[in-house]
């Protein structure tokens, strides 16, 4: 909760200095901005694990600060939706039996995220990006089928089961930092196109003693800035 708080603190007093500014002559910019997420989570050893990306999406408001010629700021607050679509497979013996057990679910992570995007134009229309963004979990949920194959001589049974349950947040990491790299290019002075990718840094989980699970988008979306 503090860690929200600062976040959440350090975004106002970006948005309250932009506002004092753009009584200069500095071009700042406020805007909105939408798009889909494509979010996997990194690999875990313990299981025969096939991720593949889950959709999502992420919308909010972001503010363009110019601090030189060609470079500027941009903070933004975004709802972001992250994740995984996962195919668990885990084969063991029970006596003479044989089990195979296959989970296919999603699992949905919604933040609250602050990217801090340090911009450099390469033509007037054009930028790359690159910074931090700090995440704030706000939940999420786990959809999906398991299901179990058991083998006993000639004799196959196999029973399915749907689950659809909200995440236990006391077993995950509620501050979730990564590091993005990114472009876009505006056709008019107003409207533009969006392409970033997040590595995460952090571990989702807060008690995993394996290798970290990080959370990682390609995100692809429209910009509108109000001028």
């Amino acid at each position: 909760m503090k860690k929200l708080i600062l976040g959440l603190a350090f975004a106002g007093s970006l948005l309250v200095n932009a506002q004092e500014k753009t009584k200069s002559s500095s071009p700042i910019t406020f805007g909105v901005k939408a798009g889909f997420n494509a979010s996997t989570l990194s690999k875990a050893d313990q299981y025969d694990n096939d991720q593949k990306l889950k959709p999502g999406f992420n919308a909010g408001v972001f503010v363009n600060i110019p601090v030189a010629q060609k470079f500027s700021v941009q903070p933004e607050l975004l709802f972001n939706q992250l994740g995984s679509k996962t195919e668990e497979r885990e084969d063991y013996y029970i006596n003479a039996d044989r089990y195979r057990r296959v989970a296919d679910y999603k699992k949905s992570l919604n933040y609250l995220s602050i990217p801090v995007m340090v911009q450099y134009n390469i033509l007037p229309q054009l930028y790359v990006e690159a910074g931090p963004e700090f995440g704030f979990l706000l939940g999420g949920k786990n959809k999906g089928d398991i299901t179990t194959t058991r083998n006993s001589g000639n004799t196959t049974v196999t029973e399915t089961t749907t689950i659809s349950d909200k995440i236990v947040k006391d077993l995950h990491n509620t501050f979730n930092f990564g590091i993005g790299i990114g472009a876009g290019y505006y056709f008019t002075q107003n409207f533009g196109v969006t392409a970033r990718f997040t590595a995460g840094i952090t571990d989702v989980y807060k008690h995993n003693t394996g290798d970290a699970i990080r959370n990682n988008a390609f995100q692809v979306g429209v910009a509108y800035k109000f001028k």
